[in-house]
């Protein structure tokens, strides 16, 4: 009796170590389910579609050796790009490439070239560069539309952050209208706020929709300490679309003017209004032919505040960043009616924009 329950236990012992190692050997031989779902495929194929467009921009500018006094090209910064149109053209922020001696383009097949500087908008930190890269070699994004943007829309960022190339982030759109600073003490308005992580070297990158088309300009963050904290802007597409074309046709923007040469902000605060304060007109143009009138000497002999430009078209103008707001929207021949005020009385005239 012990004999048969001994070779029972031996049998049992055999057979349950057999089944393990058949189990073990189904889950060695078995490969993984596919778990990608429908955003994961969608974000593999934006990149993959829109990296090829993607540049790496490099700048190089002239320093003096302290001892020896000879000049020498330094690495000054890096950023990224992207390719506008099969000529070789490649969209940019102007910080990247500002003050730069020597600009080089990377496309993503490694290959190096030469850029040229096109024309640049500092205050909307926009250039346009060129190379001489094969047409072939050359992918332009395809320009969507910021206006229909609404928050909570997907988007994707590729870029360069830190010199580490083609790196893709994903966010969502998290504000729309938003204002950043440019030089000139001028603003970017209607900028895009997403959380997709921008960090430097993202900077002149594009933002793209989840149909892979370019939507904005990464172009700065809002960082206590420097690297992405999920706020980043980027200047949207319907700008870049009106602003591009003036740069590659004129080296920059071409706006019109009424022919006046504007206070510093500063007066504002020292005589107590809101609007532009007209330093003198020049001779001959819109704004002396309508009579507005500049700083002028007093009876006393001191010098007095001239007219104050406080609206164009109905829009109200508080500074010279409203002032050049309006203007961008205008073309030369364009009429407008321009409200100011004079001795704090408000008048109104009509003139005819002209030519830069």
């Amino acid at each position: 009796m012990r004999l048969i329950n001994y070779f029972s236990r031996l049998f049992l012992a055999t057979a349950l170590t057999l089944h393990a190692g058949a189990a073990s050997a189904a889950n060695t031989d078995s490969r993984p389910p596919q778990f990608a779902t429908d955003d994961e495929t969608n974000t593999m194929q934006v990149f993959n579609f829109a990296s090829p467009s993607v540049v790496y921009v490099t700048n190089e500018t002239l320093v003096r050796d302290r001892w020896s006094l000879r000049l020498h090209t330094v690495p000054k910064g890096a950023g990224s790009g992207f390719i506008w149109d099969e000529y070789g053209h490649v969209v940019t922020n102007f910080h990247v490439i500002e003050k730069a001696r020597k600009i080089t383009i990377t496309l993503q097949d490694r290959s190096e070239w030469p850029a040229q500087l096109v024309g640049s908008a500092p205050e909307k930190d926009l250039a346009v560069l060129r190379i001489n890269a094969p047409a072939e070699r050359l992918k332009p994004l395809i320009p969507g539309e910021s206006s229909s943007l609404s928050v909570g829309r997907k988007v994707l960022a590729i870029g360069n952050p830190f010199g580490l190339d083609t790196t893709l982030t994903t966010g969502v759109v998290s504000a729309l209208g938003r204002e950043i600073d440019a030089a000139g003490n001028r603003t970017i308005r209607n900028v895009i706020q997403t959380d997709a992580a921008i960090n430097p070297g993202n900077s002149g990158g594009p933002l793209l929709d989840s149909s892979g088309r370019l939507i904005g300009v990464n172009t700065a963050i809002y960082s206590p300490s420097g690297a992405s904290v999920g706020i980043g802007f980027a200047i949207p597409v319907d700008t870049v679309k009106k602003i591009v074309p003036e740069l590659i046709a004129h080296g920059r923007l071409v706006r019109p003017i009424l022919g006046i040469e504007s206070a510093p902000d500063q007066w504002a605060n020292r005589y107590d209004f809101e609007g532009v304060a007209v330093l003198r007109t020049a001779p001959g143009l819109p704004a002396e032919k309508a009579g507005l009138r500049g700083v002028y000497r007093g009876s006393r002999g001191g010098w007095q505040l001239g007219d104050v430009i406080v609206g164009i078209d109905g829009r109200p103008i508080s500074n010279y960043d409203d002032l050049m707001n309006v203007l961008e929207d205008r073309r030369p021949g364009d009429r407008v009616q321009v409200d100011y005020l004079r001795n704090g009385e408000a008048y109104q005239t009509s003139l005819v924009l002209a030519a830069p």
